[in-house]
Parts: structure tokens; C-alpha cells; sequence
């Protein structure tokens, strides 16, 4: 049996001792201050064109028409119940609206012509400074109407 020793000056001892414990507190504080989680790789996605978007939908592998409205929105700096509700669905598919309260963004409204064989259904893109922040395909008709998330959606 061998028996393995280091001799190390105590200088040695405490700097090797401190470089660790810098090296845990720097992990540390990286993962406690980002936190995020894969869901939310979606605050990257481009939108700042039609064609951006119109890719993006087509990325899910919706189809959308030739036609595409537009609309500026605040989003409220409290939010209401229905606002909440909106925000659960945005942060399914991780988006999240609470760091854009009270800022101005535009909503992309395309009609799409590939959901279920339903003809009102349409897809929303929630977009901040040409960044994608939310989205959702809704039917607004009376009798059947929904709003859901548009990522991870089973349209088939």
C-alpha cells in the first residue's frame, strides 16, 4: 500500500482554498441571478419584418393569408384578470409580458388558413422593439370560440 502526501506551505494551502471558494461563489451567483429556463429561449426570436413573422409562423406550420393587420398596444401596468390569464399562456410557451408592462408594443394579426378546417382562426404576434414577447392563435367567433397558446399547439 502507498501512501501518497503533499506538503504545501500554508500560503499555498489558502490561496488554492481561496481560488475555489471564488470559483463557487462566482457559479453561484451566475446561477442564482439567471435563472431562466429553456422555456424561455423565446425572448430571441426576430419579428421586426412581415417576412420574419410570416416565417415564424410557418416555422409551427401554420399558413397564413396574404393579409396581416396591425395594431399598437400599452400593455397595462397592472394587470387585470383577463391580462393574467393572457400571461399564463404567454409563459407556457416561454414569453412573459410583466417585464414590458406600461411599454408600447404592436400586435401582427394573421389569418390562418391550415387550422383544423376552422376558417376563424387567427395567430397574434405580440412584438417589442422588432422582438417577439407573446403570441396566440384564437377563434373569435361566438359559438366556438377559444384562445390558445401558438407554440407547441396541436393544430391536427
Amino acid at each position: 500500500m502507498q501512501i501518497l502526501t503533499i506538503k504545501a506551505k500554508p500560503k499555498t494551502l489558502f490561496g488554492a482554498v481561496l481560488a475555489l471558494t471564488g470559483i463557487i461563489v462566482i457559479i453561484l451567483t451566475f446561477t442564482v441571478n439567471h435563472p431562466e429556463k429553456a422555456e424561455n429561449v423565446n425572448k430571441s426570436i426576430s419579428c421586426s419584418t412581415a417576412d420574419e413573422r410570416r416565417a415564424f409562423l410557418s416555422s409551427y406550420g401554420y399558413e397564413a393569408d396574404g393579409s396581416e393587420e396591425k395594431k399598437e398596444i400599452t400593455v397595462p401596468s397592472e394587470f387585470n384578470a383577463v391580462y393574467t390569464d393572457y400571461n399564463k399562456i404567454q409563459k407556457q410557451q416561454g414569453f412573459d409580458l410583466e417585464p414590458y408592462k406600461g411599454k408600447s408594443a404592436v400586435i401582427y394579426t394573421y389569418k390562418i388558413t391550415n387550422y383544423k378546417n376552422n376558417p376563424n382562426v387567427t395567430a397574434n404576434l405580440v412584438v417589442f422593439d422588432g422582438k417577439l414577447i407573446g403570441a396566440d392563435l384564437c377563434d373569435p367567433s361566438a359559438d366556438s370560440g377559444f384562445l390558445i397558446a401558438l407554440i407547441n399547439d396541436d393544430k391536427t
